[in-house]
């Protein structure tokens, strides 16, 4: 009976599934996931007259022309892809001639807009296909689940939602497209939408996907999440859940919505979140970036099970960084995303300096979608509310720098994700500077937040680092010299430099 017994068990545990150590929950926690955020719906379209908008006449972006890009991506270092929402966009009260992608209408179909109309396969069987084609060349999936309603699934099933004093459907702050769903509170949840959230889950795993992408995850409570995500998990224990929350968001967008904030989330299950990187924008004095640095260290550090952070330094919702400080920004990015200890994550367009401007963009269309007869787009943002053109700039270098910062970082990842980081003094406010070190090799990253005035004299102490160290400059093709425990750059504004030094540690 033992001998039977125990075949038994070494049969059970030969047939119970399980999920590669290089699932993409791992690959996040162990901050080596290179993330980029797309659209399909505007991916790999085509815009053949070049007034940005792409016409009936012209080919749309879909799950099946989008598997095209998938070896550019791969070249760019990226192995993860996020997914803007492939679920179906309300047409009513729209923003935008296809409508928003986040004004969801329904939770468990897909939007037939990302297919292929020309394809005999259904819109499910192509989102597999895509996401086969990505896990074929080594890309794991995100894939985004909006956080409200669209006006149209509100007509449909107004139970769903909030309603004001007047029982009329809630618009949270400027999002004049959606509505505010009703998920109940941590002391009672609604069931029914906790349920259809499940349906969204079984739907995109079923597709194959590897994580969902909670779109202002802060306005669920941390028990609706806990509930979803535990669910989740029972199916994948490798399924990544990552939350649009930042540490500077102190309310929710509307008086009737819940605010969970992002250490709640981090507790109720999320594996990691925004951070506020984005504000690098805004943030003209280094100490400002040095700190959010340690803040977060300290933050995904405190919990047992684990937890990172995305370099949301762009992303769908920003400015694009050239229009901001223009090339020497976007590189700085590059370097930031390749030495810091967090997973990196671009938007499509940033590796070739879109600007997202769009040359019909807010003029009356010639035809639409939904009830919006305008091409309303957020200038110098990525498109989320027409069908639109293939993301991509002019500026080549940018592209080239991305893969060199990826390589840098693939190369030196143990380094990069667990090494220790130090902050380094300097002479100038606007110039910051960390060595991050791991089994006697130092990377050395600074960078001058002054965009304006001319080079920088900058001095960055450096104890016990001397001319004699073996060191090799990464990024910068900038004057420098060592002398006893300092480094001297030259440092033009905007301008970053990465140097590695061997057998040695701070």
């Amino acid at each position: 009976m033992k001998n039977k017994a125990l075949l038994l068990l070494i049969l059970g545990c030969l047939i119970t599934p399980s999920f590669a150590e290089d699932g993409l929950r791992t690959m996040f926690l162990n901050n080596s996931a290179v993330i980029c955020g797309i659209n399909i719906r505007s991916f790999n379209a085509e815009d053949s007259d070049g007034n940005g908008m792409v016409e009936e006449n012209e080919q749309r972006g879909n799950f099946i022309n989008a598997i095209k890009r998938l070896d550019e991506i791969k070249a760019l270092g990226v192995n993860t892809l996020h997914v803007l929402p492939v679920t179906p966009v309300g047409k009513l009260k729209a923003l935008g001639t296809a409508g928003s992608l986040y004004a969801i209408s329904s939770f468990d179909e897909i939007n037939e807009q990302l297919a292929d109309k020309t394809s005999k396969l259904s819109p499910e069987e192509q989102l597999r296909l895509f996401i086969e084609e990505c896990h074929n060349r080594g890309i794991k999936v995100i894939i985004d689940l909006p956080s409200c309603g669209s006006y149209d699934l509100f007509l449909k099933k107004p139970e769903l939602f909030i309603k004001d004093d007047k029982h009329l459907s809630v618009v949270p702050t400027d999002w004049t497209d959606v509505r505010l769903l009703n998920t109940g509170n941590n002391q009672k949840l609604n069931q029914d939408l906790i349920n259809i959230h499940k349906k969204f889950v079984d739907m995109i795993i079923e597709a194959g996907a590897d994580g969902i992408r909670a779109d202002v995850a802060t306005i669920k409570p941390s028990n609706f999440w806990k509930e979803i995500i535990t669910y989740t998990r029972t199916k994948n224990p490798e399924f990544l859940f990552l939350a649009e929350a930042s540490d500077s968001w102190r309310e929710p967008p509307s008086q009737y919505a819940e605010f969970t904030p992002y250490d709640k989330l981090l507790e109720a299950g999320f594996d990691g979140y925004y951070g506020s990187f984005f504000n690098l924008k805004e943030w003209n004095k280094s100490e400002k970036l040095i700190e959010h640095i340690k803040f977060n260290k300290k933050l995904l550090g405190s919990y047992d099970e684990g937890k990172s952070a995305i370099l949301s330094f762009t992303t769908h919702d920003e400015l694009s960084p050239i229009l901001i400080n223009g090339k020497k920004f976007s590189k700085m990015i590059c370097w930031l995303e390749a030495t810091l200890p967090f997973n990196p994550y671009i938007i499509d367009g940033f590796q070739t300096g879109d600007e997202y401007i769009y040359p019909v963009a807010n003029t009356k269309a010639s035809a639409t979608e939904t009830d919006d007869d305008y091409y309303f787009v957020h200038r110098g943002k990525l498109d989320i509310f027409n069908f639109s053109r293939k993301p991509g700039g002019k500026y080549k270098e940018i592209e080239t720098e991305y893969k060199k910062a990826m390589e840098f970082r693939k190369k030196h990842i143990e380094l990069i994700s667990t090494g220790d980081f130090i902050p380094l003094k300097t002479n100038n406010e606007k110039v910051f500077a960390f060595a991050r070190c791991y089994a006697g090799q130092t990377v050395i990253t600074a960078g001058n937040l002054d965009y304006e005035n001319l080079y920088r004299k900058v001095t960055i102490k450096i104890c016990g680092l001397n001319k004699r160290h073996k060191i090799s400059e990464v990024k910068g093709n900038i004057y420098y010299k060592i002398r006893k425990g300092k480094i001297y750059i030259d440092l033009p504004p905007g301008e970053v430099i990465v140097l590695h030094a061997e057998k040695f540690s701070i």
